[in-house]
């Protein structure tokens, strides 16, 4: 190990060190816990906090355990044993809801879907040797589960084309401990979920996001390590978010919160990133040509898009070529990267809120952009911070500390901590129940809406244009959807979804084809 990777590491335990003593009050008592409907209680300024029933029940159910253990107690106590040869699916097929299944070490080249509540897939980890899921370059997704109170972890999980586990429509999940390589678009994907956990994980060569946490509410991402991928951790159309002491390296961009044009989810806010190591993400972009992530300048550290109530804390963000931080609205992201603008999505973001972090040699051979940007300024030197479009109520301390364009109007904050708040996790919510006559919907949203939006690009082509191919023809898109085929050389080939049955493919058909926006 070199010298740098080892001061790394160094560092990067520090940083969670510090997080652990800032995520907790002194005292003993419980940190103050949001709910989806509720906004943050940051230390020495207020805007808005949980309800007295929620914080209630959040300290009742610290006192009882961790508070990120939000799938709650095993279900049962049946257990089941698979053994290397034998097939993970068939035992979830096979398993009553609440079972857990031990997945032995061994070579599994299988796709793995969960559609039941309380399952736990646990990976048993013996020295070296993991329960290990390889696509072998063909197969599409590893692990999807759209069943409640779900615990995927103990995992290694390799050369798949889609996905390494997604989470479709499903509340309260844990995914932890797993070591994903190589696995096509996404890594870790929660989609539409919430109340979830996502950490201890190690990610790397994803095309897209290593860590994608979409349209979704509640959810903590902490103590992962991910690099080499195009975004490393990015929080989109989503609300409630903590991403904390991660070590985000080597991405073409660290930490992303964005509000993506075109989602049926139109926010993104009350998102905190803290306590994180963010650094030499210089990595040249490989996303799919036209795609938003596609569009991200390599050498960006953070990078906020048109979301509300973020708070930057504490990180480490160093060596990013391009800028530490940089927040965009969606009219300037329309020319700089590849956004479509929402006319029913808030382009700008507002109320952000920067606080003390440590910056080094950031922008260093920063894009011509945002070169003749700062010009326009008056500023010079190599950006740490820069902002471009409208932010109301926006603040930050200590801004001499940096090199900054575009904040000159950003108030002095109020107070300098998030230390009220532990995390934003709940008591196992109530478990989402699909109605039959809303199946179409949720599949749509919970899967189809995490690579389609409504007329922008993204990973797929847009909702109008596959209206347009099949609007008279929903069985056609149905049987498309189980067994695609590719059609455009200027889209990646679209992951089958024939875990899906025929029921519900014909009822996602016939949503995408009556929505509007």
């Amino acid at each position: 190990m070199s010298m740098g990777r080892i001061l790394a590491v160094v560092l990067v335990i520090a940083a969670f060190a510090a997080g652990q003593q800032f995520g907790k009050k002194t005292g003993g008592s419980a940190p103050v816990v949001t709910s989806s409907s509720g906004g943050a209680s940051y230390g020495g300024s207020t805007t808005g906090t949980a309800s007295e029933a929620d914080v209630a029940a959040a300290k009742e159910y610290m006192v009882q355990g961790s508070s990120k253990f939000v799938a709650g107690p095993p279900m049962t106590d049946v257990v089941v044993t698979v053994k290397d040869g034998e097939s993970i699916q068939e035992a979830v097929i096979a398993a009553d809801p609440g079972t857990t299944i031990h997945v032995m070490p061994g070579t599994y080249s299988e796709t793995v879907y969960i559609d039941k509540d309380g399952i736990r897939l646990i990976g048993i980890v013996q020295g070296s040797e993991r329960a290990t899921l390889d696509g072998e370059g063909t197969l599409n997704d590893a692990i999807l589960f759209s069943g409640n109170n779900i615990v995927v972890e103990g995992f290694l999980i390799t050369k798949y084309k889609g996905n390494a586990i997604m989470s479709q429509a499903g509340n309260n999940f844990e995914i932890r401990d797993n070591i994903i390589v190589d696995t096509g678009v996404y890594g870790i994907f929660p989609q539409l979920g919430t109340n979830g956990v996502v950490e201890h994980n190690v990610v790397s060569g994803i095309e897209d996001a290593a860590i994608y946490v979409g349209m979704s509410d509640n959810i903590h991402v902490a103590y992962n390590e991910v690099f080499d991928s195009v975004a490393g951790i990015e929080i989109e159309n989503s609300r409630h978010a903590i991403v904390e002491s991660n070590f985000v390296y080597n991405n073409t961009g660290g930490v992303l919160a964005f509000i993506t044009p075109g989602l049926p989810i139109k926010t993104t806010y009350d998102v905190i990133i803290r306590n994180n190591w963010i650094s030499d993400n210089n990595t040249p972009n490989f996303g799919a040509p036209g795609s938003t992530v596609g569009g991200i300048p390599a050498g960006t550290g953070i990078m906020i898009m048109a979301a509300d109530d973020v708070v930057v804390e504490g990180n480490i963000i160093t060596n990013n070529k391009t800028v530490g931080i940089m927040t965009v609205d969606h009219n300037t992201a329309a020319e700089l990267t590849n956004v479509t603008v929402d006319p029913e999505a808030d382009p700008n973001s507002d109320r952000l809120m920067i606080l003390n972090n440590t910056m080094h040699n950031n922008g260093y051979d920063t894009i011509p952009e945002i070169k003749g940007l700062m010009l326009a300024d008056f500023k010079t030197g190599n950006p740490d911070i820069f902002a471009i479009g409208p932010s109301n109520d926006s603040c930050i301390i200590n801004r001499h500390r940096y090199v900054h364009s575009g904040i000159d109007d950003y108030a002095e904050c109020d107070f300098t901590n998030t230390s009220t708040i532990g995390n934003y996790l709940m008591p196992p919510v109530k478990p989402r129940v699909i109605e039959p006559g809303e199946r179409g919907k949720i599949a749509y949203l919970g899967i189809c809406a995490g690579c389609h939006t409504y007329e922008g690009r993204m990973i797929g082509p847009p909702v109008k244009i596959i209206q347009a191919l099949y609007m008279e023809n929903p069985h056609g898109l149905a049987e498309y959807i189980a067994a695609p085929v590719k059609k455009r050389e200027d889209y990646p080939e679209m992951p089958k979804q024939d875990y899906l049955d025929e029921e519900t493919r014909l009822a996602v058909a016939e949503y995408m084809l009556s929505v509007t926006r």
